[in-house]
């Protein structure tokens, strides 16, 4: 199972690092012909938001399963001088898996929608229900990894300690 996890880690991260990649080029190209030439790339927009939107769906699952997401840490000395720590991260985790639920089968009626309204993008006319089910597979994954890091945090701390 850690295998797994850490091929779909390996897997996902490539092609938020790929896509990053893809992103960088086409606005340094985007930005050269629009400063040499007066010719910009007239789906840069489109590209560049779909882009965008690939690299945080496909890095929320990794980052949110080793606990690296932004969290704000208000109650946390009060938390660790009640000796609560673990346990309060592991709610947490649930907590935040559980709520992603709303969102991830909401994305589904939206996939669905644009699909059966053959929604295109602007300039390439790109089917939009691809990157809306990306990002809803995306959004159910990261809940189930809050779910099982949050178990793990309660009734098994031991594994989530880093491998030595």
């Amino acid at each position: 199972m850690y295998r797994l996890a850490q091929s779909l880690s390996f897997i996902l991260m490539s092609v938020a690092c790929a896509t990053l990649f893809f992103l960088m080029t086409m606005t340094f190209i985007d930005v050269f012909l629009r400063s040499s030439i007066n010719a910009p790339l007239g789906a840069a927009p489109e590209l560049t938001r779909m882009s965008v939107a690939i690299i945080v769906f496909a890095s929320l699952p990794v980052l949110s399963g080793r606990g690296e997401h932004i969290s704000v840490d208000l109650l946390d000395g009060v938390i660790a001088k009640l000796g609560l720590a673990r346990i309060w991260s592991g709610i947490i985790s649930l907590a935040c898996g559980a709520m992603l639920w709303w969102p991830a089968e909401r994305a589904i009626v939206l996939a669905q929608r644009s699909r059966k309204y053959g929604d295109l993008t602007e300039f390439l006319e790109i089917p939009t229900f691809y990157l809306s089910w990306f990002i809803t597979i995306m959004t159910f994954l990261t809940m189930v990894v809050l779910i099982i890091r949050g178990l793990l945090i309660l009734f098994a701390p031991r594994l989530m300690e880093p491998a030595k």
